[in-house]
């Protein structure tokens, strides 16, 4: 039997997103679409549903220039009362479908997109499942002059904060990447960082998490629900 290579299984879970989008998205109904090399994927499945939808929303630049590539509507947020699905990836997420997102930088406008969604279906492979969050570092978005206080903050909270050196957000804002946590508890912390002045948002999505989890193994895709 094929043992799926790790890109192989990215296309694999983005195609049955695909299929999920297709087969529980109304005709004309909006999709949130999300960051990363999952979502990218994701992105060039669904371009053969573009009559199907009326338009997407996205969580970053990036995703919004590939959308277009591809002749699919992008529409601003604030012009859309409702998203009925939002398709994302994660960096890590544990089995109550709590995540830590924002690798590549873009957790404050996935974090928007999901809140304005019904459904939260989450891509990813068995890499990314684990039992308990924080060995992927928790990326956290501070505004510039904050930085230095929020970094000491976090660190009273018993995580190693580093700048991510030469970023800036979408939003014209840094990120400290905190290493050395140990989640068990990923709503009450989120929470916690979220109330530390100077923070716009952190990657932990547990408050709102994912409703569905796609999870490509080695030879299938998982479906998982909350």
């Amino acid at each position: 039997m094929h043992t799926m290579t790790q890109y192989e299984m990215k296309q694999a879970v983005a195609r049955a997103a695909r299929d999920f989008v297709a087969a529980h998205l109304p005709a004309g109904a909006i999709l949130g679409v999300g960051t990363g090399s999952t979502a990218n994927c994701f992105i060039d499945e669904i371009a053969v549903l573009k009559n199907h939808l009326g338009g997407t929303v996205a969580s970053s630049e990036a995703t919004r220039q590939r959308l277009e590539g591809h002749g699919i509507r992008v529409l601003d947020l604030n012009d859309v009362e409702h998203i009925g699905i939002y398709v994302d990836g994660a960096d890590e997420i544990d089995g109550s479908l709590c995540m830590i997102k924002g690798g590549g930088g873009a957790l404050t406008r996935e974090k928007i997109v999901a809140a304005v969604a019904d459904t939260f279906v989450c891509i990813c492979d068995t890499s990314k499942r684990v039992a308990t969050l924080g060995h992927f570092p928790l990326p956290v978005e501070v505004i510039p002059m904050a930085h230095a206080y929020v970094a000491r903050q976090l660190g009273q909270l018993g995580g190693v904060p580093k700048l991510r050196e030469g970023f800036i957000t979408d939003n014209g804002n840094l990120i400290l990447d905190v290493h050395g946590l140990h989640i068990d508890q990923p709503t009450a912390l989120e929470s916690r960082i979220d109330g530390i002045t100077g923070v716009v948002s952190n990657g932990l999505f547990a408050r709102r998490g994912a409703d569905v989890l796609l999870l490509a193994t080695s030879s299938t895709v998982e479906v998982m629900k909350r």
